[in-house]
């Protein structure tokens, strides 16, 4: 089969056609192996312990300049947990906060309270996010 003289101006040859084709199977064949590790990384990829606060409460201490917050812990036994306690204000500002770290038990879920010192007078104290410590 001849080419004629368009078909060989505009790069429409054998030659070409073939490259073509090579370039189509090798990026086919680069996407699937794309495709099969971001799987493979997924699937491997183990599920985190989850790590859930519930605030339950909090009592005012005014005299003393302090707010006690009472929450709710759920996480998997055996992992040692730290939260952010914060106490704030009537305009919703942060005037006290604590690190509580919180060691393992075999308990899954668990209440804790704890103080928090403040700088002004607290109208409200909640447990801000807990993690794995």
């Amino acid at each position: 089969m001849s080419t004629s003289p368009l078909d060989e101006r505009y790069g429409r040859t054998r030659r070409n056609r073939g490259r073509d084709r090579l370039l189509l199977v090798l990026g086919a064949v680069a996407v699937a192996v794309v495709l099969v590790a971001w799987v493979v990384w997924a699937g491997l990829d183990g599920a985190k312990p989850q790590v859930q606060a519930t605030d339950l409460g909090h009592v005012l201490q005014p005299d003393e300049r302090a707010v006690e917050v009472t929450w709710q812990l759920s996480v998997p036994a055996g992992n040692d947990t730290a939260c952010i306690v914060k106490a704030y204000n009537e305009d919703f500002t942060v005037v006290g906060w604590k690190v509580v770290e919180i060691p393992a038990s075999d308990k899954p879920i668990r209440e804790f309270t704890e103080t928090v010192r403040t700088a002004m007078t607290a109208n409200t104290g909640l447990v801000d996010r807990c993690w794995l410590a």
